[in-house]
């Protein structure tokens, strides 16, 4: 007695499963394209019908894990670090030269030699003059001296005045001018 040959539902031999002896002559017959088509496609739809169904529930699959506290997402921030603070560069100096002490301004000269105008505190001392009167060279025209409130050349500036042909002696005061023509040195003596 020989074991028959399992049947698919359109007349065809199938394919031992899983622990089947497989038949010993092979099958004369070959399904056909459309057929083979038909059957291949409906195996994928089922296959692809039963994954999405095992992916999609969303569950783990066993009771212990879903029993354990999901595992808790901690966010660790990293504090901005504050901008370095530029070095500081030490440069050598050569020593520092002492300063020399600021110098007197010089003191104003207690003569007057030649004509001109002077500024009684800054180009001549306040006090007494004296002079011995005319040049030799002036052709008889005189020693004049004046003492003048400012140096605007008018008038009304002159203090006191003189016109002298011998020795004579003018007082100035700080703040005044003086002003002298064609006499000899004048010499501070008070």
């Amino acid at each position: 007695m020989s074991t028959p040959t399992p049947q698919s539902p359109f007349g065809q031999p199938t394919q031992p499963t899983w622990g089947q002896v497989p038949p010993a002559t092979p099958p004369a017959i070959k399904p056909s394209r459309r057929k083979a088509w038909f059957t291949h496609g409906a195996v994928a739809v089922v296959a692809l019908g039963v994954g999405a169904g095992m992916g999609g529930s969303g569950e783990s699959g066993s009771a212990a894990a879903s029993a354990q506290p999901a595992p808790t997402v901690t966010v660790t921030r990293t504090a901005e670090a504050a901008a370095p603070k530029p070095a500081v560069t030490v440069t050598a100096k050569a020593p520092a030269k002492p300063k020399p002490k600021p110098t007197k301004k010089p003191a104003a000269p207690a003569a007057i030699d030649g004509d001109g105008q002077y500024l009684v505190g800054e180009d001549i001392k306040a006090g007494t003059y004296k002079t011995a009167g005319p040049q030799d060279d002036d052709f008889g025209l005189g020693c004049y001296w004046a003492r003048l409130k400012n140096a605007s050349g008018e008038f009304d500036a002159i203090i006191a005045n003189g016109n002298i042909t011998g020795q004579t002696r003018v007082t100035v005061r700080k703040g005044e001018y003086f002003e002298t023509k064609g006499c000899q040195k004048w010499e501070k003596v008070g």
